[in-house]
């Protein structure tokens, strides 16, 4: 039962005291005598690893899950709430990282739903609505459709949501996940203001340089206890990233070239056309080489055809024009413009796809199950036309093991796997099959700093092999550090091409946007080898 706060709660220096949290999981101990203290009129930051212990330390306090152990404060006054209701009740408002919207509701409809008795369903309710909408800078009115929202102001509505309901401590998980960076800085815009207002934010993010930008304190988590709080204006990114892992982390920069004169992906002219009937290409005149042991990087603002190109490649999207060959591990030259997807995985493409849960997992399957996605025609997993499930179980224990997949063993399903976990499952499976292409799309997004590295450090070694890999991300370190040549995507062409060991990000930016071209100076070609 929650216990109500003080009178004079609203004085209380503290929105939020954690003291001693600990949580027990058959087999596993997701929090112990975890410490947090969240100052009123703060952004509070907590950041550390898939699996430190954050999603539950959370759900604890929005009263999703209960303590074992330890105690709850809430604007000075002592709380334990048995369910999500009575931390509203209390106050706080949780913005979940997949928005929980219905899409075949208008905006008003989703902020009101359940909260009628609040403020009615008339002209208080939508005086409420349009003061909210103002305060967040959602743009959309309260009779669209949810569905014809952009991420960004479907974010906004759930915080509309939250603040609808009386939350004055707002915790915001992964907020900027499906942001592009234009989107980021609206963001944390919103929530600066609204601090300046009173409210109070947590911020969960795997983002350290947006938490340095964006958190006055920062609470780091590492095996599932409190490592220390730290000011972000103190320390920095690189630091916090240590503390969350323990130890020393590489870079994701190389300079040394592993580049061959080897042609293995040949696109020529590739077009996509809309599929509305208009006379709209989505890719236009794409043509682009990648070699054995090059990193091909994509840059561009999500929406300018990155993930139109990928599937493209793969075979979900049917091309309009142009061509695609392959060199296959045998040496054969494969046309595969009119290939299956199937075709495509078989000459040797390995595929990370941007969505990991509609492309990449089953997720009610088991992970041996789930080795099998794209391979069942293939060894280890194949003989002949059979399945070998033993195979698949040893394959899959072997990616457990050499991708730090943490998980009591590989009958659970996938769905059980936290979304860095289920990443590194997905470069796993994909490496492990010696592909001669890999096609990586954001490989490292929604993953912990340690993952990131250990994910940056494979690519690196396959590439060391002779693997060939288009890389497409939003993360323009990431991009810069792991490319030897970066393309820019606008408007469903390639515009530019930029020296990863020259460009700025801001160069970068600036050319994503259209608002500059990148000149510089031609490429060398030192280090290229035969």
């Amino acid at each position: 039962m929650s216990s109500s706060t003080s009178d004079g709660a609203a004085d209380h220096p503290d929105a939020v005291v954690l003291s001693g949290i600990t949580k027990r999981f058959p087999g596993v101990v997701a929090n112990s005598d975890v410490n947090l203290t969240v100052r009123r009129g703060e952004v509070h930051a907590v950041c550390g690893e898939n699996g430190a212990g954050k999603s539950t330390l959370m759900k604890i306090l929005y009263g999703m899950q209960q303590p074992d152990e330890g105690s709850i404060e809430v604007d000075g006054g002592p709380v334990r709430f048995r369910n999500p209701q009575e931390a509203i009740r209390a106050g706080i408002g949780m913005v979940h990282q997949h928005f929980m919207l219905a899409d075949n509701l208008t905006v008003r409809e989703n902020v009101l739903l359940g909260a009628e008795k609040l403020f009615g369903i008339g002209s208080a309710a939508r005086k409420r609505l349009a003061e909210l909408a103002e305060r967040t800078g959602l743009r959309a009115g309260p009779d669209t459709l949810t569905e014809r929202l952009g991420v960004a102001d479907r974010q906004r509505v759930e915080i509309v949501k939250v603040l609808y309901r009386g939350a004055r401590i707002v915790i915001l998980d992964e907020p900027t996940a499906v942001l592009v960076p234009q989107e980021v800085d609206e963001l944390f815009d919103t929530v600066r203001t609204m601090r300046d207002q009173g409210y109070t934010f947590i911020f969960i993010s795997h983002k350290l340089d947006e938490v340095r930008a964006l958190a006055d304190t920062v609470t780091v988590l590492r095996g599932g206890t409190t490592v220390g709080t730290v000011d972000p204006q103190v320390v920095s990114s690189r630091q916090l990233a240590e503390m969350m892992v323990g130890s020393e982390l590489p870079s994701p920069d190389t300079r040394e070239s592993t580049v061959t004169t080897h042609e293995l992906l040949r696109v020529r002219e590739l077009r996509l056309d809309a599929d509305d009937g208009s006379d709209r290409a989505l890719l236009d005149q794409i043509n682009m080489t990648v070699h054995a042991g090059e990193v091909l990087g994509i840059a561009g603002i999500e929406g300018n055809g990155q993930t139109e190109l990928v599937e493209t490649l793969m075979g979900i999207r049917k091309a309009s024009g142009g061509t695609i060959e392959l060199e296959d591990a045998e040496g054969r030259v494969r046309d595969l413009t009119h290939a299956s997807t199937r075709r495509r995985r078989e000459a040797g493409i390995g595929y990370i796809p941007e969505d990991r849960t509609r492309y990449g997992l089953l997720l009610s399957q088991p992970l041996w199950a789930n080795r099998m996605l794209g391979y069942q025609s293939r060894p280890p997993v194949a003989k002949g036309q059979l399945i070998d499930r033993g195979a698949a179980r040893s394959s899959t224990e072997e990616i457990v093991a050499g991708y730090d997949i943490r998980t009591p063993n590989i009958e659970v399903a996938a769905a059980s796997l936290s979304g860095g976990n289920q990443q590194k499952f997905i470069v796993g499976r994909e490496l492990s099959c010696d592909p001669v292409l890999l096609v990586a799309a954001h490989p490292t997004r929604g993953v912990d700093v340690g993952a990131q590295a250990m994910i940056w450090e494979q690519i690196r070694q396959a590439r060391h092999r002779g693997l060939a890999v288009l890389l497409i991300s939003a993360d323009l370190d990431e991009l810069i550090g792991l490319s030897d040549t970066i393309r820019v995507m606008l408007r469903g062409r390639l515009v530019s091409e930029a020296d990863p060991a020259r460009v700025t990000p801001t160069e970068l930016g600036e050319a994503m946007t259209g608002v500059s071209e990148i000149h510089q100076a031609e490429v060398p070609d030192e280090g290229v080898q035969g």
